[in-house]
């Protein structure tokens, strides 16, 4: 077969280019992502639904995103990476685009929970650990950093442009927007994307051996139940899992969902809250690709517990912070959240890869499913509380002491390998 056999290294290795049409391509995908927070205060005056209600929406969203990313995992492995994002992005375009002619609550369930959640799910950060595992044998630390920084770049570029569609004309022409962001990705994907370094006749980055590619995973959905069962009976499993889901309770479920709802209510124009989020957004970048590297040379552990013991600490200040205009202060916290936002991302992939092997990939969509359980919590219980006591200070110092909880959880995470059976 052609593709088994090798080909001169060229003098920039071909995963370079497969990770930067990944990385383009979480970029154009980021859309979907940006716009929860934004739609809380607009479907709440024009529906008149209840915070907790759209809350809901927007937990089914990242519950399915979750619970999706697994077996996205194992569906790349048995159809190809391109297949699969192809179509991911088709659903988040359907999903996105048929939010503008709905009139009832579970239509927003639908579309943007189910369809949406569906779609974004199956690409996660399954698509670039996928990617990274294949491609990369070197460099892995700084890879995922990079590729997990790619989503919070989309946010950078297209939060301001969402809340500007929003305030100026109305969330309909937004939720367009995010439709054909997905879509215009989808051909890029489909003619610049390989699947495996041997498609081109190519060793991974930093290999000693050309790998084959090997042939398509039969059974991809009972794969991935199986990984399950067997990575939950070790211990290592439900510490990055308990982590990871407060690293999404503190970020995509508080601060993503809720932030821009809770600055308006202390009178911040809308525009000015999700310009906040897309500063977010550039330290985020620069935070993960240095977890990256710090990760290929630290213990993950100790950067984990120190990455959540800040994240902490950093939210018990946020109600003191919270005003009408935007000062020294809070921009403090928003250069200091983000630095902090996904860097947890790397070191987790580190930890899957050393406890778990070659199924660390299928382990880390699992894990990744416990992130977006405890962000849909928080979504939704966020949405509930601010109902309730009329504002989000509760929320922010749970949420502070659940990271004290998740930095301690780090460190007892063993040294020793906790490879599954072959049977996986």
């Amino acid at each position: 077969m052609e593709s088994l056999r090798p080909a001169r290294q060229p003098r920039i290795h071909w995963a370079w280019f497969a990770a930067a049409v990944t990385f383009v391509t979480i970029v154009g995908a980021a859309a979907f992502r940006s716009l929860p927070g934004l739609l809380i205060d607009p479907l709440h005056q024009d529906f008149g639904w209840s915070r907790g209600t759209i809350g809901a929406a927007v937990s089914v969203n990242l519950v399915l995103y979750g619970l999706t990313a697994p077996f996205a995992a194992a569906l790349m492995d048995r159809f190809g990476i391109r297949r699969v994002v192809a179509v991911a992005l088709t659903v988040i375009a359907l999903g996105s685009g048929l939010t503008v002619w709905m009139t009832a609550a579970w239509q927003l369930v639908l579309c943007w929970g189910v369809l949406v959640g569906l779609g974004s799910g199956s690409m996660a950060l399954a698509f670039a650990a996928t990617v990274t595992n294949r491609w990369f044998t070197a460099r892995r630390g700084l890879v995922s950093g990079i590729l997990t920084a790619a989503s919070a770049s989309g946010q950078l570029v297209f939060l301001p442009l969402l809340s500007w569609i929003v305030e100026r004309y109305d969330w309909r022409p937004a939720a367009v927007t995010v439709a054909l962001a997905a879509l215009a990705v989808v051909p890029f994907v489909w003619l610049l994307l390989r699947d495996h370094p041997a498609d081109v006749g190519l060793k991974p980055y930093g290999a000693a051996e050309f790998v084959p590619k090997p042939a398509p995973v039969p059974g991809a959905a009972r794969r991935a139940v199986t990984v399950l069962s067997l990575a939950v009976r070790t211990g290592p499993f439900w510490l990055l899992a308990g982590t990871f889901a407060i690293c999404g309770a503190s970020t995509n479920g508080l601060i993503q969902t809720h932030f821009i709802p809770a600055a308006h209510d202390h009178h911040m124009p809308v525009q000015a809250a999700a310009s906040l989020l897309a500063v977010i957004g550039v330290f985020d970048v620069v935070g993960t690709v240095a977890s990256g590297w710090l990760t290929d040379r630290f213990s993950p552990r100790r950067l984990l517990a120190v990455y959540y013991a800040l994240r902490g600490v950093s939210l018990l200040f946020l109600p003191l912070l919270l005003a009408p205009g935007v000062h020294l202060p809070m921009v403090f916290f928003i250069v200091f959240y983000g630095l902090d936002w996904v860097a947890t991302v790397p070191p987790t992939l580190a930890l899957c890869r050393e406890q778990y092997g070659e199924d660390s990939a299928i382990v880390f969509g699992w894990v990744l499913a416990s992130h977006q359980v405890g962000a849909a919590l928080v979504a939704f219980l966020g949405g509930v509380a601010r109902d309730t006591f009329g504002s989000y200070d509760v929320v922010w110092y749970a949420s502070g002491a659940l990271c004290a909880v998740a930095a301690l959880m780090a460190l007892v995470i063993r040294h020793r390998p906790a490879a599954l059976p072959a049977a996986a």
